[in-house]
């Protein structure tokens, strides 16, 4: 069974499994479709961490918050690897979108503290 982290520390982890997701997800651009074997297991160990350290800190931050904030900061964070790294085009309609999902985050965790 996984510890219960103290609140502050859930955030802490929280920003490591979002750094393994994305480091994931690169890895998963440079397997070219599982096809180099250092790229495509870098994949498999960045996203199991990432998972590991997502369950440890859902029932601090709870279910919806974890979430939105891993999945939306990594979208956003991955997709800068994009346009930075792989050189992918950052259209101002992609960079609106990545504006309302970092709001959409902020909204989700506003959201779920008490009134």
């Amino acid at each position: 069974m996984l510890p219960t982290l103290p609140h502050s520390t859930a955030w802490v982890v929280l920003a490591v499994a979002i750094v393994l997701e994305v480091g994931g997800t690169t890895s998963m651009r440079l397997s070219e479709g599982l096809s180099r074997p250092g790229p495509s297991a870098a994949m498999f160990l960045f996203y199991a961490g990432a998972f590991v350290l997502n369950a440890m800190i859902i029932r601090t931050l709870g279910l919806s918050v974890v979430y939105a904030v891993w999945s939306g900061v990594g979208t956003v964070l991955t997709a800068l690897v994009g346009y930075w790294y792989f050189k992918e085009p950052a259209s101002a309609l992609k960079v609106l979108s990545g504006a309302l999902i970092v709001l959409g985050v902020i909204g989700m965790h506003l959201g779920s503290k008490p009134a």
